[in-house]
């Protein structure tokens, strides 16, 4: 067989895995040009889907085309609408920002993880029933197109076709553009919105299920592989700025084309194992492109919905108060369980970099799990002695050096957060987490032969936790720095307003680069004691999947509460520890989902219920009348401007 004969079957080849990139694509278009949302949980909903069609068909015997059905024309589509009604419609209708949804989509994308670890557990699956058979359809010349090839193809192309011409020829394609640009004039004009953001909402949910079952059969079926390689398509919605079907078809199918197309290149030397990991990732390094690309959606001013005022009160106090016994409460632990808590101090130096970021920046990062990854694949590099021109390095060294080289290299989303903020913002984080997950802390070449101890450290557990306590304190002294003064005033300027900032003379993009810069140290401090605390490297502690767990986490929490994000660290530890893997997140996604409901997190409504406590009911003899916390600053107020 020639080159051309060659580069014809790999082509036709590659045609599978990008008419399925192509499907995620449309599904995700139709949901935003509907509904104004990007749907961040569509990889859990392939993923829900797929372990349904195969719980149906495997465990219990029905018959494909009856289980598919149900699959797809029903609970998939079922699911979508219900995600509209419980979840986003409320948020619509009292008018919360891009960065809400966003996080209900986050919270929904962790939920639905942690639900199928709880009913299917962690084991991945090989024996996901595929919807059409891959026999060979012989063509002229020899070459070999597969019929399930051809089926996802011609419903690739049926599907965006019918989208089209219905959104251009119909009645409901009128209303649909009409609810796109002005929602609220569609209203007044008689469109009932919430049918077309239902209707949006199901198709996507349907096109996610499909992708999810198509998908399957060709991986090991698993809570985490294929939520997450769904999301790396979104880089053909990205493509086509979350507008354009064709963009988003012919992206979807060149992209796989070209991913297997690339099979072919085996340059010789060191270059070998980088060129592998990127043929197989050419997804996750397209998103990375498209992200960092300028758009539209980077204009987006989305601050999230954080409460102002919250340093002091009793609500504060008890927080800390709590914060230092669950902290000190394993010192007097039995060694097994001593063993478990050891994760708490590192994980809460991780959570505090979100906290840095989101919180006091007001910058959406959802790649923090790439620095702490890098901060442990840094550690254990140079305790091994990896590192050209160096000798291999003590724990406490190696560390350190690991955390100095990774913060210069949060200017991998400082940089590009100078122009970007919101959904933009959050998808160029979330591609470079992802890229550094796959490029790297998967890959043999960066990861083979590593040694991690606790040599020049204290040995036993005990010993490391006072350490790990020793390094929290300093990371907690770093914070409480960062948010008091005319720093922390900036940073709150910047996070409430950021255009109001820059307007008064607060130098906006030199603080958002050292924002990125401190939660990218505070993160890599936070993985080394994770791998120095296991005594290894485990690259799937730092994957995409758990970055997002860990940023829905702390904005439950309180995004602007350090003292949340320590709880919120002994929270997830003791969940995953005292009771069953999937638990943790199942909390999380639930309370994500609700978030409009309780502005400021937890931590928030904390500090309401403080000031609510110390205001008397009804005013008594004597007693002033009750006011609100802002009536009684500005009581304050103007007393103290009072002659």
């Amino acid at each position: 067989m020639g080159a051309a004969g060659l580069t014809l079957d790999l082509a036709l080849a590659g045609l599978a895995v990008g008419s399925a990139a192509a499907l995620s694509g449309v599904g995700l278009v139709v949901t935003y040009r509907a509904t104004g949302v990007l749907n961040l949980a569509q990889g859990a909903q392939a993923m829900a889907t797929a372990y349904l069609l195969r719980e149906l068909v495997v465990v219990h015997h029905w018959p494909l085309a009856l289980a598919a059905v149900c699959c797809l024309l029903v609970a998939a589509p079922a699911l979508g609408v219900l995600l509209d009604l419980a979840v986003f419609r409320p948020l619509q209708r009292r008018g919360a920002g891009p960065a809400e949804t966003m996080v209900a989509g986050i919270g929904v994308f962790v939920l639905l993880i942690g639900a199928a670890v709880l009913i299917w557990g962690t084991a991945p699956y090989g024996d996901a029933p595929p919807l059409v058979e891959g026999t060979a359809l012989a063509q002229p010349g020899g070459h070999v197109l597969r019929l399930d090839t051809a089926v996802q193809l011609a419903t690739v192309l049926v599907l965006a076709t019918t989208v089209g011409l219905v959104s251009r020829y119909t009645r409901f394609g009128v209303r649909l553009r009409a609810v796109v640009d002005n929602r609220a004039l569609a209203q007044l004009a008689g469109v009932d919105a919430d049918r077309i953001s239902s209707a949006g909402w199901a198709f996507g949910s349907f096109t996610a299920g499909l992708v999810g079952v198509l998908l399957a059969p060709f991986l090991l079926l698993d809570p985490y592989g294929l939520p997450l390689l769904v999301m790396e398509t979104m880089a053909v919605a990205v493509a086509a700025r979350l507008r354009s079907l064709p963009v988003a078809v012919v992206t979807g199918l060149a992209l796989g084309v070209a991913q297997s197309e690339l099979t072919r290149l085996r340059p010789a030397g060191q270059l070998l194992p980088l060129a592998q990991a990127v043929q197989t990732n050419l997804f996750v390094v397209a998103l990375l492109v498209a992200a960092l690309l300028p758009w539209s959606g980077g204009s987006d001013d989305t601050g999230l919905a954080l409460p102002g005022g919250g340093r002091g009160g009793r609500g504060a106090t008890a927080a800390r108060t709590a914060c230092t016994v669950l902290v000190l409460l394993p010192l007097g632990f039995h060694a097994d369980d001593l063993r478990h808590a050891l994760l708490v101090p590192a994980l809460a130096l991780v959570l505090l970099s979100v906290v840095v970021v989101t919180g006091y920046g007001g910058q959406v990062s959802l790649g923090q799990a790439g620095y702490a990854g890098l901060g442990a694949l840094g550690t254990a590099l140079l305790m091994s002695g990896k590192v050209p021109g160096l000798p291999a390095l003590p724990a406490v060294p190696a560390l350190l050096l690991a955390v100095a080289v990774t913060v210069p290299l949060g200017l991998l989303t400082g940089w590009p957060a100078i122009r970007r903020r919101g959904l933009a913002l959050a998808l160029v984080t979330f591609a470079v987490g992802t890229a550094l997950s796959r490029l790297v802390f998967d890959q043999p070449y960066a990861t083979t032969g590593l040694t991690v101890s606790r040599d020049g450290m204290p040995t036993g557990d005990r010993g490391f936790y006072t350490v790990e306590l020793v390094l929290l304190g300093v990371g907690l002294l770093v914070v409480r720095n960062l948010h008091r003064g005319r720093l922390g005033r900036a940073l709150t300027a910047m996070r409430d307003h950021q255009a109001g900032a820059s307007a008064a003379g607060v130098d906006v993009p030199r603080l958002k680069l050292l924002v990125f810069m401190a939660g990218a140290g505070l993160a890599a401090l936070g993985g080394g004691l994770m791998a120095l605390g296991g005594q290894a490297f485990d690259p799937t502690a730092f994957d995409p999947v758990q970055g997002l767990l860990w940023f829905a986490t702390v904005v439950v929490a309180g995004a602007d509460s350090a003292a949340g994000a320590v709880l919120a660290a002994a929270l997830l530890v003791g969940l995953d520890a005292g009771t069953a893997a999937g638990v943790s997140a199942v909390v999380v996604g639930a309370l994500a989902t609700v978030l409009g409901r309780m502005p400021g997190g937890l931590a928030g409504l904390a500090r309401r219920a403080a000031d609510r406590a110390t205001v008397p009911a009804r005013p008594g003899p004597g007693q002033e009348a009750a006011l609100t916390p802002l009536g009684r600053r500005l009581r304050e107020r103007i007393a103290e401007r009072a002659p």
